[in-house]
């Protein structure tokens, strides 16, 4: 079984197929993959907790976020919950998670348990995209900046009325604490690329304007 990677849009993410997140042999294409399309899928993935565990560490060490309600047997993975009566989503607005941290996440590992049979989509959207998109003018303003992002007002005690909160979805409030400054355009790590990092979820203001 040979793993096949195909681009999904012009601009941001693939879908791998022929792939078990379980083989060692398969995980130089799967890392190549996220490397070059930033987002990738993998479907019909029989594993265990331990296994999502396992594949999440071959990133680097594990920063679960605080804020959502832990696996009750595995603390290490959050669970990102909407009930049938639930009037909204965690995680709406458009964001980069733990963009609030001074160390943030390489990536975000997501394992779909239950779906609806339509709708209820995640997005993404490309910020590699975005910044290729700006004037030169611009890219040079922008590329001397850096932007504060907080996880006070979207995670902190001033949110915990909303239902969220009340459903159990989200806890530790009283954690949100973070404040980070980062360059608002950054280049990444793995590809060398150049981006915009900033979101309208944690961003909160660009130092010094």
């Amino acid at each position: 079984m040979t793993p096949t990677v195909t681009p999904l849009t012009g601009t941001v993410g693939a879908e791998i197929t022929n792939v078990d997140l379980r083989n060692d042999a398969h995980w130089p294409v799967i890392r190549q993959a996220f490397v070059d399309h930033a987002v990738i899928t993998i479907r019909a993935q029989t594993i265990t907790p331990e296994d999502h565990i396992t594949f999440a560490e071959r990133w680097g060490k594990i920063n679960v976020n605080r804020f959502f309600t832990p696996l009750d047997t595995h603390p290490n993975i959050a669970v990102v919950l909407k009930n049938p009566d639930d009037t909204s989503a965690i995680g709406e607005m458009w964001h980069t998670d733990h963009s609030y941290d001074t160390d943030p996440a390489m990536c975000s590992i997501l394992h779909a348990i239950d779906l609806p049979p339509y709708g209820g989509d995640t997005c993404f959207s490309s910020q590699y995209a975005a910044y290729d998109a700006l004037s030169e003018p611009m890219k040079t303003f922008l590329g001397g900046l850096s932007a504060w992002h907080s996880s006070r007002h979207a995670f902190g005690a001033v949110t915990t009325d909303h239902e969220q909160y009340q459903g159990g979805r989200l806890h530790n409030a009283d954690q949100a604490t973070q404040d980070a400054l980062h360059p608002v355009v950054i280049t990444h790590p793995l590809s060398g690329r150049k981006a915009l990092y900033v979101n309208p979820d944690f961003t909160t203001h660009i130092d010094g304007l």
